[in-house]
Protein backbone atom coordinates (compact mmCIF):
# COMPACT_ATOMS: atom_id res chain seq x y z
CA UNK A 1 0.00 0.00 0.00
CA UNK A 2 1.49 3.23 -0.97
CA UNK A 3 2.37 5.57 1.37
CA UNK A 4 0.78 9.24 2.11
CA UNK A 5 4.77 10.71 1.36
CA UNK A 6 4.76 8.40 -1.50
CA UNK A 7 1.76 9.25 -2.87
CA UNK A 8 2.63 13.05 -2.34
CA UNK A 9 5.45 12.53 -4.31
CA UNK A 10 3.41 11.07 -6.91
CA UNK A 11 1.61 13.88 -6.79
CA UNK A 12 4.13 16.54 -7.64
CA UNK A 13 5.21 13.51 -10.11
CA UNK A 14 2.20 14.07 -12.85
CA UNK A 15 2.43 18.21 -11.97
CA UNK A 16 6.29 18.20 -12.76
CA UNK A 17 7.04 20.49 -9.96
CA UNK A 18 10.01 22.07 -9.71
CA UNK A 19 9.90 23.41 -6.61
CA UNK A 20 10.50 19.17 -5.66
CA UNK A 21 13.36 18.82 -7.73
CA UNK A 22 16.35 17.75 -5.23
CA UNK A 23 14.11 17.03 -2.52
CA UNK A 24 13.29 13.71 -4.13
CA UNK A 25 13.60 11.43 -7.49
CA UNK A 26 11.75 8.97 -8.80
CA UNK A 27 12.64 5.65 -11.11
CA UNK A 28 11.35 3.74 -13.38
CA UNK A 29 11.67 -0.04 -13.43
CA UNK A 30 10.48 -0.27 -17.02
CA UNK A 31 13.90 1.99 -17.91
CA UNK A 32 16.21 1.55 -15.18
CA UNK A 33 16.59 5.40 -15.16
CA UNK A 34 16.16 8.13 -12.39
CA UNK A 35 14.52 11.50 -12.79
CA UNK A 36 14.12 15.07 -11.29
CA UNK A 37 10.13 15.36 -10.53
CA UNK A 38 10.33 18.00 -13.65
CA UNK A 39 11.37 15.93 -16.15
CA UNK A 40 9.58 16.46 -19.13
CA UNK A 41 9.87 12.97 -20.54
CA UNK A 42 6.56 10.75 -20.87
CA UNK A 43 4.80 10.14 -16.99
CA UNK A 44 5.07 6.39 -15.87
CA UNK A 45 2.83 4.16 -14.76
CA UNK A 46 2.87 4.33 -11.27
CA UNK A 47 3.09 0.51 -10.57
CA UNK A 48 6.77 1.48 -12.65
CA UNK A 49 8.00 3.81 -9.91
CA UNK A 50 10.13 3.71 -6.81
CA UNK A 51 10.60 7.08 -5.02
CA UNK A 52 14.31 7.91 -3.55
CA UNK A 53 14.83 10.86 -1.36
CA UNK A 54 18.50 10.76 -2.49
CA UNK A 55 20.29 10.66 -5.79
CA UNK A 56 23.07 7.89 -4.43
CA UNK A 57 20.16 5.76 -3.01
CA UNK A 58 18.74 5.74 -6.55
CA UNK A 59 22.16 4.93 -7.96
CA UNK A 60 23.01 1.86 -5.35
CA UNK A 61 19.78 0.08 -6.64
CA UNK A 62 21.26 -0.19 -9.87
CA UNK A 63 19.25 3.18 -11.59
CA UNK A 64 21.27 4.96 -14.14
CA UNK A 65 20.71 8.76 -14.29
CA UNK A 66 18.12 9.96 -17.19
CA UNK A 67 19.85 11.87 -19.93
CA UNK A 68 16.98 14.42 -20.32
CA UNK A 69 17.14 15.73 -16.77
CA UNK A 70 20.33 14.81 -15.83
CA UNK A 71 19.55 14.57 -12.45
CA UNK A 72 23.15 13.62 -11.48
CA UNK A 73 24.21 17.01 -12.53
CA UNK A 74 24.13 20.05 -9.86
CA UNK A 75 22.23 22.55 -12.41
CA UNK A 76 20.64 26.13 -11.26
CA UNK A 77 17.92 26.68 -8.87
CA UNK A 78 15.86 29.00 -7.31
CA UNK A 79 16.57 29.93 -3.69
CA UNK A 80 13.40 28.67 -2.49
CA UNK A 81 14.26 24.75 -3.85
CA UNK A 82 17.48 24.94 -2.41
CA UNK A 83 15.49 26.17 1.15
CA UNK A 84 13.11 23.13 0.79
CA UNK A 85 16.17 20.81 -0.09
CA UNK A 86 17.52 22.17 2.91
CA UNK A 87 14.91 21.81 5.23
CA UNK A 88 13.80 18.34 3.71
CA UNK A 89 17.39 16.80 4.45
CA UNK A 90 18.01 18.44 7.79
CA UNK A 91 14.70 16.78 8.86
CA UNK A 92 15.24 13.55 7.37
CA UNK A 93 18.55 13.69 9.88
CA UNK A 94 16.82 14.50 12.88
CA UNK A 95 13.69 11.97 13.26
CA UNK A 96 14.63 11.06 16.67
CA UNK A 97 15.01 14.59 17.85
CA UNK A 98 11.91 16.72 18.62
CA UNK A 99 12.37 19.63 16.02
CA UNK A 100 10.53 22.43 16.41
CA UNK A 101 9.92 25.24 13.74
CA UNK A 102 11.90 27.99 15.81
CA UNK A 103 14.84 25.33 16.69
CA UNK A 104 14.97 24.66 12.58
CA UNK A 105 14.78 28.31 11.94
CA UNK A 106 17.79 28.86 13.83
CA UNK A 107 20.09 26.13 12.09
CA UNK A 108 19.13 27.59 8.85
CA UNK A 109 19.27 30.72 9.73
CA UNK A 110 15.66 31.68 8.50
CA UNK A 111 12.56 33.23 10.46
CA UNK A 112 9.70 31.03 11.20
CA UNK A 113 7.17 32.46 9.65
CA UNK A 114 9.34 32.98 6.23
CA UNK A 115 10.35 28.74 6.91
CA UNK A 116 7.27 27.91 7.33
CA UNK A 117 5.36 29.55 4.55
CA UNK A 118 7.94 28.62 1.74
CA UNK A 119 7.88 24.72 2.79
CA UNK A 120 4.14 24.90 2.90
CA UNK A 121 4.06 26.52 -0.52
CA UNK A 122 6.02 24.40 -2.42
CA UNK A 123 5.27 20.77 -0.97
CA UNK A 124 1.66 21.34 0.65
CA UNK A 125 2.50 20.30 3.25
CA UNK A 126 4.03 21.87 6.94
CA UNK A 127 7.49 20.68 7.90
CA UNK A 128 6.33 19.59 11.18
CA UNK A 129 4.42 17.15 8.39
CA UNK A 130 6.93 16.15 6.22
CA UNK A 131 8.71 14.71 9.48
CA UNK A 132 5.95 12.71 10.51
CA UNK A 133 5.51 11.24 6.75
CA UNK A 134 9.15 10.15 7.05
CA UNK A 135 8.78 8.90 10.81
CA UNK A 136 5.86 6.77 9.91
CA UNK A 137 7.08 5.71 6.41
CA UNK A 138 10.26 3.93 8.83
CA UNK A 139 7.89 2.53 11.21
CA UNK A 140 5.47 1.08 8.72
CA UNK A 141 8.54 -0.39 7.00
CA UNK A 142 9.58 -1.88 10.51
CA UNK A 143 6.18 -3.81 10.67
CA UNK A 144 6.33 -5.06 6.78
CA UNK A 145 9.77 -6.27 7.67
CA UNK A 146 8.21 -8.26 10.58
CA UNK A 147 9.75 -6.51 13.40
CA UNK A 148 7.24 -5.81 16.34
CA UNK A 149 5.50 -2.37 17.21
CA UNK A 150 7.47 -1.67 19.73
CA UNK A 151 10.95 -1.88 17.75
CA UNK A 152 9.60 -0.48 14.80
CA UNK A 153 8.20 2.66 16.77
CA UNK A 154 11.31 3.32 18.71
CA UNK A 155 13.64 2.87 15.25
CA UNK A 156 11.68 5.57 13.34
CA UNK A 157 12.33 7.84 16.41
CA UNK A 158 8.92 7.93 17.97
CA UNK A 159 9.55 8.75 21.78
CA UNK A 160 6.84 6.15 23.13
CA UNK A 161 4.33 4.68 21.67
CA UNK A 162 1.44 6.75 22.14
CA UNK A 163 2.71 9.36 19.84
CA UNK A 164 2.02 6.49 16.99
CA UNK A 165 -1.07 5.57 18.53
CA UNK A 166 -2.40 9.29 18.65
CA UNK A 167 -1.59 9.61 14.91
CA UNK A 168 -2.88 6.17 13.91
CA UNK A 169 -6.27 7.16 12.75
CA UNK A 170 -5.41 9.71 10.29
CA UNK A 171 -2.23 8.00 9.06
CA UNK A 172 -2.71 4.47 9.38
CA UNK A 173 -6.56 4.62 8.60
CA UNK A 174 -6.47 1.80 11.86
CA UNK A 175 -4.10 1.04 14.85
CA UNK A 176 -0.89 -0.08 14.12
CA UNK A 177 -1.84 -3.79 15.05
CA UNK A 178 -4.03 -4.05 12.70
CA UNK A 179 -2.07 -2.44 10.02
CA UNK A 180 0.51 -5.01 10.77
CA UNK A 181 -2.43 -7.66 10.31
CA UNK A 182 -3.57 -6.43 6.67
CA UNK A 183 -6.33 -4.22 8.25
CA UNK A 184 -8.18 -7.54 9.98
CA UNK A 185 -10.27 -6.72 12.95
CA UNK A 186 -11.24 -3.23 11.54
CA UNK A 187 -15.44 -3.14 11.74
CA UNK A 188 -17.00 -1.05 8.93
CA UNK A 189 -20.80 -0.51 9.06
CA UNK A 190 -22.55 0.61 6.61
CA UNK A 191 -26.36 1.37 5.12
CA UNK A 192 -27.81 1.71 1.95
CA UNK A 193 -29.95 4.89 1.35
CA UNK A 194 -32.37 5.32 -1.92
CA UNK A 195 -32.55 8.88 -2.43
CA UNK A 196 -33.64 11.56 -5.15
CA UNK A 197 -29.82 10.76 -6.87
CA UNK A 198 -30.19 6.91 -6.70
CA UNK A 199 -29.02 4.14 -4.08
CA UNK A 200 -26.63 5.50 -2.07
CA UNK A 201 -24.32 3.75 0.50
CA UNK A 202 -22.81 5.40 3.70
CA UNK A 203 -19.82 3.30 5.42
CA UNK A 204 -17.85 4.46 8.45
CA UNK A 205 -15.64 2.88 11.28
CA UNK A 206 -15.77 4.47 14.82
CA UNK A 207 -13.98 6.98 14.07
CA UNK A 208 -16.49 8.79 11.03
CA UNK A 209 -17.68 8.21 7.36
CA UNK A 210 -15.14 6.41 5.44
CA UNK A 211 -17.31 5.47 2.47
CA UNK A 212 -20.01 7.56 0.68
CA UNK A 213 -21.25 5.75 -2.68
CA UNK A 214 -23.77 6.07 -5.46
CA UNK A 215 -24.53 2.64 -7.23
CA UNK A 216 -27.31 0.99 -9.23
CA UNK A 217 -28.46 -1.73 -6.48
CA UNK A 218 -28.07 -2.31 -3.01
CA UNK A 219 -26.17 -5.67 -4.05
CA UNK A 220 -23.16 -4.53 -6.12
CA UNK A 221 -22.92 -1.49 -3.50
CA UNK A 222 -22.69 -3.74 -0.69
CA UNK A 223 -19.75 -5.86 -3.19
CA UNK A 224 -18.18 -2.77 -3.73
CA UNK A 225 -17.44 -2.29 0.13
CA UNK A 226 -16.58 -5.75 0.90
CA UNK A 227 -13.77 -5.50 -2.05
CA UNK A 228 -12.79 -2.03 -1.02
CA UNK A 229 -12.16 -3.17 2.48
CA UNK A 230 -11.61 -6.80 2.21
CA UNK A 231 -9.83 -7.84 5.41
CA UNK A 232 -12.06 -5.96 7.62
CA UNK A 233 -15.58 -7.11 8.90
CA UNK A 234 -17.62 -5.06 6.98
CA UNK A 235 -21.70 -5.22 8.40
CA UNK A 236 -25.00 -3.55 7.78
CA UNK A 237 -25.80 -1.26 10.65
CA UNK A 238 -28.46 1.13 10.24
CA UNK A 239 -28.87 2.08 13.43
CA UNK A 240 -24.82 3.07 13.82
CA UNK A 241 -25.94 5.14 10.50
CA UNK A 242 -29.00 6.67 11.49
CA UNK A 243 -27.77 10.15 12.24
CA UNK A 244 -25.32 11.01 9.12
CA UNK A 245 -27.79 8.84 6.97
CA UNK A 246 -30.65 11.42 8.36
CA UNK A 247 -27.94 14.27 7.20
CA UNK A 248 -27.52 13.17 3.68
CA UNK A 249 -31.31 12.29 3.20
CA UNK A 250 -32.27 15.83 4.23
CA UNK A 251 -29.12 17.29 1.96
CA UNK A 252 -30.01 15.34 -1.32
CA UNK A 253 -33.46 17.00 -0.16
CA UNK A 254 -32.86 20.03 -0.68
CA UNK A 255 -33.84 20.87 3.12
CA UNK A 256 -30.02 20.89 4.58
CA UNK A 257 -27.48 22.48 2.72
CA UNK A 258 -24.06 22.46 4.93
CA UNK A 259 -23.21 18.28 6.33
CA UNK A 260 -21.61 18.39 9.46
CA UNK A 261 -20.16 14.38 9.05
CA UNK A 262 -16.82 13.44 10.44
CA UNK A 263 -14.96 11.87 8.13
CA UNK A 264 -12.33 9.44 8.41
CA UNK A 265 -10.58 8.65 5.20
CA UNK A 266 -7.00 9.10 4.10
CA UNK A 267 -5.70 11.63 1.77
CA UNK A 268 -2.35 12.75 0.07
CA UNK A 269 -1.25 16.43 0.90
CA UNK A 270 -2.60 17.39 -2.69
CA UNK A 271 -5.63 14.97 -2.06
CA UNK A 272 -6.46 17.07 0.85
CA UNK A 273 -5.69 20.42 -0.14
CA UNK A 274 -8.20 19.70 -2.94
CA UNK A 275 -10.93 17.98 -1.21
CA UNK A 276 -10.77 20.95 1.65
CA UNK A 277 -10.99 23.50 -0.90
CA UNK A 278 -14.01 21.74 -2.23
CA UNK A 279 -16.06 22.21 1.03
CA UNK A 280 -15.62 25.65 1.05
CA UNK A 281 -17.93 25.66 -2.67
CA UNK A 282 -21.04 26.94 -1.99
CA UNK A 283 -24.23 25.05 -1.87
CA UNK A 284 -25.72 25.29 -5.52
CA UNK A 285 -22.60 26.93 -6.79
CA UNK A 286 -19.73 25.49 -9.53
CA UNK A 287 -16.15 26.27 -10.12
CA UNK A 288 -14.01 24.85 -12.93
CA UNK A 289 -10.73 22.84 -12.52
CA UNK A 290 -8.49 25.64 -13.37
CA UNK A 291 -10.54 27.84 -11.17
CA UNK A 292 -9.72 25.49 -8.15
CA UNK A 293 -6.45 25.05 -9.29
CA UNK A 294 -5.92 28.65 -8.86
CA UNK A 295 -7.57 28.65 -5.60
CA UNK A 296 -5.26 26.29 -4.16
CA UNK A 297 -2.30 28.51 -5.55
CA UNK A 298 -1.34 25.48 -8.37
CA UNK A 299 -2.56 27.06 -11.40
CA UNK A 300 -1.24 24.29 -13.88
CA UNK A 301 -2.33 21.82 -11.62
CA UNK A 302 -5.98 21.53 -12.92
CA UNK A 303 -5.41 18.17 -14.26
CA UNK A 304 -4.31 17.09 -11.10
CA UNK A 305 -7.17 18.48 -9.28
CA UNK A 306 -9.77 16.04 -11.42
CA UNK A 307 -7.77 12.91 -10.32
CA UNK A 308 -7.90 14.44 -6.83
CA UNK A 309 -11.97 14.84 -7.96
CA UNK A 310 -11.96 11.25 -9.53
CA UNK A 311 -10.60 9.49 -5.80
CA UNK A 312 -12.84 10.81 -3.87
CA UNK A 313 -14.01 8.15 -1.78
CA UNK A 314 -16.99 10.55 -0.28
CA UNK A 315 -19.78 11.66 -2.26
CA UNK A 316 -21.44 15.03 -1.51
CA UNK A 317 -19.93 14.72 2.00
CA UNK A 318 -16.54 15.96 -0.52
CA UNK A 319 -18.75 18.03 -3.22
CA UNK A 320 -16.82 16.87 -6.53
CA UNK A 321 -19.90 17.20 -8.37
CA UNK A 322 -19.52 21.22 -7.90
CA UNK A 323 -16.44 20.89 -10.38
CA UNK A 324 -17.18 21.12 -13.79
CA UNK A 325 -15.27 22.10 -16.95
CA UNK A 326 -13.95 25.89 -17.90
CA UNK A 327 -16.66 25.15 -21.08
CA UNK A 328 -19.32 25.12 -18.43
CA UNK A 329 -20.20 21.66 -18.87
CA UNK A 330 -20.31 19.16 -16.76
CA UNK A 331 -17.19 17.21 -17.18
CA UNK A 332 -16.68 13.70 -15.75
CA UNK A 333 -17.95 12.15 -12.18
CA UNK A 334 -17.41 8.81 -10.80
CA UNK A 335 -20.83 7.82 -10.12
CA UNK A 336 -21.75 9.25 -13.92
CA UNK A 337 -22.12 12.22 -15.78
CA UNK A 338 -25.85 12.11 -15.36
CA UNK A 339 -26.03 11.79 -11.74
CA UNK A 340 -23.97 14.89 -11.46
CA UNK A 341 -26.22 16.93 -13.32
CA UNK A 342 -29.27 15.44 -11.29
CA UNK A 343 -27.35 16.78 -8.06
CA UNK A 344 -26.40 20.19 -9.37
CA UNK A 345 -29.90 20.61 -10.75
CA UNK A 346 -31.26 19.01 -7.32
CA UNK A 347 -29.00 21.79 -5.38
CA UNK A 348 -29.97 25.06 -7.76
CA UNK A 349 -34.02 23.78 -6.96
CA UNK A 350 -33.20 24.06 -3.45
CA UNK A 351 -30.85 26.62 -3.32
CA UNK A 352 -34.14 28.74 -4.93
Amino acid sequence: MATLLEANFWEALLTRDTHMDGVFFFAVITTGVYCRPSCPSRRPRRENVIFFQRRDAAERAGFRPCLRCTPDRERARDAQSEMVEKICRYLEGHLDKAVTLDGLSRQLHLSPFHLQRTFKAATGITPRAYADFCRLESFKGGLREGRSVTTSLYDAGYGSSSRIYERAASQLGMTPTAYRRGGAGLTIRYDILDTPAGMLLVGATGKGVCAIQFGGSAKKLEEAVRAEFPAADVQRDAAFLSVWAGQLRAHLGGRLQKLDVPLDIQATAFQRRVWEYLQTIPYGSTQSYGEIARGIRQPRAARAVARACASNPVAVAIPCHRVVRSDGEVGGYRWGAGRKRKLLQMESVGRS
